[in-house]
């Protein structure tokens, strides 16, 4: 019997299912609006395909009249775009030993475990495709993406075996480059079109992941779930704390102001720059924070939609 909070069981995230509601990666449009498929501005205003100039018909949305076609012929045109009918999503879910760390309710690997099942079922409720991609410490395990109920559960089975492989201690080696490892497996199966979710606290990120984030975002939608705990972000005025990785332990004395404050520092200026380079690339970014409920976190930022 998994710990909870420390560890996460199967059954955990098949219950995710039926909180997968309140949120959408759909887009906002009026059912009737010419901008009403379904996939257009949630992200980058993906998911319409031109389909023809037309005349002006009474109903059609202004913002779609083709003023260039309008003005040569001396009649209103409009431009026409037909709905995508499914998309694939592409989970990216990280259980590596930098995400095995928790100090209030959860650690971050359960954190970013029931993230993903969350993302998954909304995706399955919303007729599209959905795969994975679960990097621990040493290897990658690959969903492709489906439009099947047994799909999700593969991706459900590899968060879990990938979880409880977690274990604190002298071999528990924290493997930056994995990080980069499943960017450059995302950046081949993902080709054009797809919603890419990264679920991880982005340790080990540098030029290399900057330049592939670069490349799946030119042709695909991306957003980040960046997982963080409050003692990451912040160290309590607690006195002499003595801290350990498993290799070595460090003794700290949080009492100092000084020490306090650069530590704040340090963590709110590196979320800055990374949320920044996101930012100039418009990948939105969700906060996912171990010590909040991850499904009331979610719907605060992607809308509170039910259905």
């Amino acid at each position: 019997m998994p710990v909870p909070g420390v560890y996460v069981g199967l059954d955990e995230l098949l219950a995710m299912r039926h909180r997968a509601s309140g949120f959408s990666f759909l887009p906002r449009q009026p059912v009737h609006s010419q901008l009403a498929g379904r996939h257009t501005s949630r992200l980058r205003g993906r998911g319409l395909n031109f389909e023809e100039i037309r005349r002006y018909q009474a109903g059609d949305d202004i913002r779609q009249i083709d003023w260039k076609v309008t003005a040569r012929t001396r009649r209103t045109h409009s431009r026409v775009y037909t709905e995508e009918r499914e998309r694939s999503t592409l989970l990216l879910v990280d259980q590596r030993s930098s995400m095995f760390f928790g100090s209030v309710q959860r650690m971050k690997s359960v954190t970013a475990a029931q993230a993903a099942a969350l993302a998954a079922w909304r995706v399955l409720a919303q007729q599209d495709r959905v795969g994975a991609l679960v990097f621990g410490d040493s290897d990658i395990s690959e969903v492709r993406p489906q439009r099947s109920r047994a799909a999700v559960m593969r991706i459900l089975r590899a968060v879990v075996d990938a979880n409880h492989a977690l274990r604190a201690g002298v071999s528990a080696a924290t493997a930056p480059d994995m990080f980069n490892a499943a960017l450059r497996r995302c950046d081949r199966l993902a080709k054009h079109d797809c919603l890419v979710c990264i679920i991880s606290d982005a340790a080990g990120q540098d030029d290399e992941s900057r330049h592939l984030l670069t490349r799946i975002a030119r042709h695909n939608d991306v957003l980040f779930g960046f997982v963080h705990d409050p003692l990451e972000a912040a160290l309590p005025s607690a006195g002499p704390l003595v801290f350990g990785d498993g290799s070595g332990q460090l003794e700290v004395d949080t009492g100092q102001r000084q020490l306090l404050e650069r530590y704040r520092d340090e963590f709110a200026a590196t979320r800055a720059a990374g949320r920044h380079f996101l930012l100039q690339r418009e990948t939105p970014v969700i906060p996912l924070a171990t010590d909040a409920d991850v499904v009331e976190q979610v719907r605060r930022r992607l809308g509170a939609r039910r259905g």
